[in-house]
């Protein structure tokens, strides 16, 4: 069994999200499938067929939802040491060929956001970064080259 590493934050959002699906948009499908049923002949009822798939989507995306949530694993953001980069640190780098400052903080698959400056433990900027301390320079191959970074600091989730 493979463990979801997650903040608080995370298994609530699933967990509202789970519950979004199976107390509201169950019984909507389901009300579908029971008034397509109710049109006739089954076999070539294309709404009940429609309506059915639907369901089973769902479904398919509950059990998923309650297996994430089988396997999480909360990480306290407290419990992070910052003398290496690990899952929930905050990192600042130093893009080594254009003299740029970032930022990112790194988290698991399912909490990661460019947008939010989160990136994924599996990216590969994710991966090398992990283990590494202040002051490491380091190469990461991406799809768009190589690039080169220097980690200027490590620091807990603000």
């Amino acid at each position: 069994m493979k463990y979801e590493y997650l903040t608080k934050e995370g298994l609530e959002r699933i967990k509202k999200e789970l519950h979004e699906y199976k107390f509201k948009k169950r019984p909507l499908i389901s009300q579908k499938v029971a008034a397509a049923r109710e049109l006739g002949d089954l076999k070539e009822n294309a709404e009940y067929h429609a309506a059915r798939e639907e369901l089973s989507l769902l479904e398919t995306k509950i059990r998923k939802l309650q297996e994430r949530i089988h396997h999480a694993r909360i990480i306290e953001e407290k419990d992070i040491p910052v003398d290496k980069v690990y899952i929930l640190t905050t990192v600042v780098l130093k893009d080594l060929d254009f003299d740029e400052i970032m930022e990112y903080t790194l988290v698991s698959p399912s909490e990661a956001n460019f947008d939010e400056n989160k990136i994924s433990t599996s990216s590969p900027i994710g991966k090398a970064l992990l283990g590494k301390s202040k002051g490491d320079q380091f190469t990461v191959q991406v799809p768009a080259g190589v690039l080169k970074y220097q980690i200027l600091d490590i620091k807990k989730v603000e």
